[in-house]
């Protein structure tokens, strides 16, 4: 298992274009078991090696940054990929409708400290990544969050055991809602423990 991506990882752009069409196929068909709807309007997707590598790869397709833009990419997505113990997702609030969206995202502040992974009775409450912050002082959040659950030995062999449910839960006053994770997302997930 791939914990870091590394600038020998990097591949040469005019090199990357001929990989592109296939790895993009590859992350996309395991996305289908990453990815989980909670409530109206929240998709999580859960990274990985695969899925951050070729966000760093598309990042500098698009603005050919080269070295000096490789060193902010590493360091704006390695964090995303997962450690062996912990799950790392992007979560996002889509909601097309303009004055929707700024109704709901504007009362939904702290939402990131609200959200837990359980496995049975046991809640792992997800970390949010410190990067910015995501909601503001007057109750808004961003429509843009990454988050990690760390896991403890004992949860990473209660989630790969297929025993139990596993729900995804966002306990904000203004988003109560709840999804439980498949056992083709299970299984996929459990790729990213050590």
């Amino acid at each position: 298992m791939r914990t870091e991506i590394t600038r020998a990882d990097i591949l040469p752009l005019p090199v990357y274009e001929t990989v592109r069409s296939d790895r993009r196929a590859a992350v996309r068909e395991a996305k289908r078991n990453r990815q989980i709807e909670v409530g109206p309007f929240a998709t999580f997707t859960f990274e990985n090696y695969d899925s951050m590598w070729l966000q760093i790869h598309e990042m500098l397709r698009t603005e050919k940054g080269g070295d000096a833009q490789l060193v902010d990419e590493l360091a704006a997505y390695n964090p995303m990929v997962p450690k062996g113990r912990d799950l790392a997702a992007t979560l996002m609030f889509e909601i097309d409708e303009p004055v929707r969206r700024a109704r709901e995202l504007g009362r939904m502040g702290g939402v990131e400290d609200q959200i837990y992974l359980r496995i049975g009775t046991d809640a792992i409450r997800a970390v949010p990544e410190q990067d910015t912050e995501r909601s503001t002082a007057e109750g808004r959040t961003s429509s843009v969050h990454f988050v990690h659950f760390p896991f403890s030995d004992a949860q990473v062999m209660a989630f790969r055991s297929g025993q139990g449910d596993v729900m995804l839960e966002f306990r904000h006053q203004h988003y109560r809602h709840a999804a439980g994770l498949s056992d083709a997302v299970r299984q996929e997930l459990a790729k990213d423990f050590a």
